[in-house]
């Protein structure tokens, strides 16, 4: 007797939760022996040092649903003001603290009511809002990105992403992922993630007619 297989969304989301898995361990290894200084880095996403953006990371393992709209009813409904408290809750006392309180969440799997593949641009893009600004660099595999920008390309869940690259055609060139039409932006997969996610540093890997518009776009965006 054949087994028959899961519908295919289950499929991805099984299949997702690897690669989350994956990219929040080699982050942990890549912050394993930085300095109090560098933790005290600004990041890219706007306001936070490498440390918050870490403990932000471990706040998102951390939310049940049932959790998450418990806090969005304590701050009343202010999505940003529920953010910062569930990042001071994970902050700790030193950076070792922060590290070590990621480190329990590596293989967590839960999550706020948000598709999994939500919580792997979690791990990537905040990982090279923490990354970049150390110097550090992460070669991601292609099967982690794809999926991730074609989740982005498609969406404006969590992040605007797919308003702003609206109108224009984007090109990876070193993976499959495309968008259908308009002035082409061209590059590495992570690059037109990231600018797609609003991080405008990311636009000076992309070319093409349309990566000024998509720069402008980026440049109005919050972290």
């Amino acid at each position: 007797m054949t087994t028959p297989e899961p519908p295919t969304d289950l499929r991805r989301t099984t299949g997702l939760w690897p690669l989350v898995h994956a990219e929040r361990a080699a982050l942990a290894t890549d912050l394993a022996d930085l300095t109090d200084r560098q933790w005290a880095t600004p990041s890219l996403s706007t306001g936070l040092t490498v440390r918050e953006v870490l403990a932000h990371l471990t706040a998102a393992a951390s939310l049940t649903p049932v959790r998450w709209l418990a806090g969005v009813i304590r701050c009343r409904f202010d999505f940003d003001k529920q953010v910062a408290m569930r990042l001071a809750q994970h902050l700790g006392a030193t950076p070792a603290d922060t590290l070590a309180r990621f480190r329990q969440v590596v293989t967590s799997t839960t999550k706020p009511p948000l598709p999994v593949v939500a919580m792997l641009g979690e791990a990537v893009v905040h990982g090279e809002d923490i990354r970049r600004p150390l110097g550090l660099r992460r070669d991601y595999p292609i099967s982690t990105l794809t999926p991730l920008a074609e989740y982005y390309g498609g969406s404006d869940l969590v992040v605007l992403a797919k308003g702003r690259i609206g109108g224009l055609r984007l090109v990876a060139t070193d993976g499959p992922f495309t968008t259908v039409s308009g002035p082409l932006v061209s590059g590495p997969t992570l690059a037109l993630i990231m600018a797609m996610t609003g991080r405008v540093r990311y636009c000076e890997e992309l070319e093409g007619d349309g990566v000024a518009v998509l720069r402008d776009r980026s440049a109005t965006a919050r972290g």
